[in-house]
């Protein structure tokens, strides 16, 4: 009797002592996995070069899983550059001028709609019209992102990459003058202080295009200021043909004094007056 008491007595201690070995062993392991983790990330703060491979390792490691699980690859920041998007999403005049843009400039709804949306938040931060900056993407490109004229000037508002490259930084560096939506951002910001400059929208346009020492742009700034009427109508909910004689002419992207001066857009960037604009 007294054998099997004792030796219920050594198995209850045995069970005790290996429940306490365990119990001390996990809580030790979740101790010892913290100081890893809390170890770790001081080093990735320290070191954001480690940082930087790791996260290069780790989108490699999910590419490779996507690749075996549906077989393609796709890339795993594109979300961030998405340049279109749904105009039944967008508020009613927005997608009213987004769908007359779409049918004029004949582009497709989508990535005009982006387009639209942009224009109008970069149009309330720097206090111009999205209408006027729509206007001027219209007559300066077309709406083609990849616009690029003879004297250097690319993208959807055709500005001076090479002058500009600075304001692009922030986007990735000079190619991010094909983007749309950086090309408009930068572009919005030379407008702006094109106007500003000039004192008035129409000389704003003057000094744009590169007529600031002339007394003639070419009728650029009339073709801008018309186009702008009409999406100004456009925004209203008024009905505004899409196609008309006067019309045509805009569906070519023109510079009329880039033909008769291929220096005229450097005229203007280099013009003392014009060291305030580009800043």
């Amino acid at each position: 009797m007294s054998a099997s008491i004792d030796m219920t007595t050594g198995l209850r201690r045995m069970i005790a002592a290996v429940t306490k070995g365990i119990f001390e062993i996990t809580h030790n392991s979740f101790a010892l996995i913290g100081l890893a983790v809390l170890f770790a990330a001081m080093t990735l703060v320290a070191r954001p070069e480690l940082r930087q491979v790791g996260e290069i390792k780790l989108f490699s490691w999910l590419q490779e899983r996507q690749y075996e699980v549906t077989g393609v690859v796709s890339d795993l920041l594109a979300i961030d550059r998405v340049t279109a998007t749904d105009p039944k999403e967008l508020p009613k005049q927005q997608a009213a001028v987004a769908f007359w843009l779409s049918k004029k400039y004949s582009v497709a709804p989508e990535p005009i709609s982006a387009i639209v949306s942009e224009a109008y938040d970069v149009g309330h931060r720097t206090k111009l019209d999205p209408m006027l900056i729509l206007a001027v993407v219209a007559v300066e490109s077309g709406f083609n992102p990849f616009a690029q004229s003879h004297v250097g000037a690319q993208g959807l508002m055709q500005v001076m990459t090479q002058v500009h490259s600075d304001k692009y930084q922030s986007f990735g560096g000079k190619f991010a003058a094909f983007d749309p939506l950086a090309n408009l951002r930068v572009g919005v910001k030379v407008l702006q202080d094109c106007i500003r400059l000039a004192g008035s929208t129409e000389g704003g346009l003057k000094y744009y295009v590169g007529a600031a020492n002339m007394e003639d742009d070419g009728g650029y700034s009339a073709k801008v200021m018309a186009e702008y009427a009409k999406l100004q109508l456009v925004s209203q909910g008024r009905q505004v043909p899409v196609f008309s004689p006067a019309v045509n002419a805009a569906l070519t992207p023109a510079r009329p004094l880039a033909a008769a001066d291929p220096a005229n857009k450097s005229t203007f960037i280099n013009d003392k007056a014009a060291t305030v604009a580009m800043k």
